[in-house]
């Protein structure tokens, strides 16, 4: 059988470090997870009751494509109590995650042969499906200086889109509003379409992150119910798109998804109105955040950029290897801790970089700095 040549993408390197996590664990190893982006919190209590109410009540059919109304509307209602923005919630689209929203924004947005910039270190989920859609992804080379962010002069030439992270992956840096607005008028006066991933917005450690709706309607803003609102497996997002672009929206929706999954938006209905709940969960990754950065330089990974949101820490390794590879495997060996190499992130300098995930409870995490320091001063 043929294969496509669009579909030989890269793998998720990070997916096969989980599954050598697993591996280590069904030998009987202890291993301490820094390696994914997944909160170890199970999705809100009233979330789960809502959903198991509605099991016993509703056949839980097919949705409409665009997603449930009232799951929209409380979507358009999020937007008002976090960042004041006065949203039309026809706008917003529920998806089967963020993955979901990339699929049809890229589609919606696209011609194959098209050219679509990113910044790099960045999420590697969208150079593959950018490929798997015969459009070429455009790395930008952010630098340590501007906290790994895309800044307006550093846009390739000849491009169709922009795709920027705030907080991003594996940084966990933000955009400030003034940063953000000069990305986004710079793309707007080149006729670029600006794609915003806000999927970490929520976990802020200081300052609140910044939408793209507070600058401009003239946006695609993708989000999802995985990160702040701990729902990873429901795969259930939503999407933010023009007025002009809703029903092109719309008609793909119906063709590539029909709907996202009915039970995950009953569940994510409730998930709204438990920010009790999810702000105590915010509360652990703050604690969590500064005994990485208190923990790492100890064990002599100096070279951080200090996330401002998100759960990660991506940090420079150049010093002791150019294969991020390699010493991954040999942390996950030696101290029986999974980190992430860079190279999942940013394909031209990731062979000298670590994410470092502290999404898991706070024992774990003080375990896992009391191992990798251990590992360095050992490794001398």
């Amino acid at each position: 059988m043929r294969f496509s040549t669009r579909g030989q993408v890269d793998p998720f390197i990070v997916m096969d470090v989980m599954e050598a996590a697993r591996a280590a664990e069904a030998a009987g190893r202890h291993i301490i997870h820094m390696e994914v982006g997944q909160p170890s919190t199970p999705a809100p209590a009233q979330a789960r009751a809502a959903l198991a109410a509605a099991l016993e009540q509703d056949t839980l059919g097919y949705t409409v494509a665009l997603g449930l109304p009232a799951l929209r509307r409380g979507i358009a209602d999020l937007y008002a109590r976090w960042y004041g923005v006065d949203l039309n919630p026809a706008r917003v689209v529920v998806t089967s995650g963020s993955s979901g929203a990339f699929l049809l924004a890229f589609s919606a947005l696209f011609d194959a042969g098209d050219r679509v910039a990113l910044g790099e270190p960045g999420y590697p989920s969208y150079r593959q499906i950018l490929r798997a859609m015969s459009v070429t992804p455009v790395g930008i080379p952010s630098r340590p200086e501007n906290r790994y962010q895309p800044v307006p002069d550093e846009i390739p030439a000849d491009v169709q889109g922009l795709i920027v992270a705030s907080p991003g992956n594996p940084s966990g840096t933000m955009l400030g509003k003034p940063e953000l607005a000069a990305l986004m008028a710079a793309a707007q006066a080149r006729d670029i379409a600006f794609i915003s991933d806000e999927i970490y917005h929520g976990l802020h450690y200081e300052a609140r992150a910044v939408t793209a709706l507070e600058v401009s309607d003239e946006a695609f803003v993708i989000n999802s119910f995985s990160k702040y609102f701990s729902m990873t497996g429901w795969r259930v997002g939503w999407m933010v798109v023009p007025e002009t672009h809703i029903r092109t929206v719309e008609r793909l929706a119906q063709n590539m998804f029909i709907c996202p999954p009915h039970a995950s938006q009953i569940a994510a209905l409730a998930a709204l109105d438990c920010i009790d709940e999810l702000e105590a969960n915010r509360t652990v990754y703050a604690q969590n955040r500064q005994l990485m950065l208190d923990g790492l330089p100890k064990a002599g990974f100096t070279k951080i950029a200090p996330p401002d949101g998100a759960f990660y820490i991506y940090a420079d390794v150049s010093d002791l290897t150019t294969d991020s590879r390699a010493l991954a495997a040999e942390i996950l060996d030696q101290a029986g801790v999974a980190v992430t190499p860079g190279l999942d992130f940013d394909p031209a300098r990731g062979n000298r970089t670590l994410r470092f995930s502290y999404a898991r409870q706070t024992t774990d995490i003080a375990e896992g700095l009391a191992r990798l320091q251990a590992f360095m001063a050992a490794r001398g």
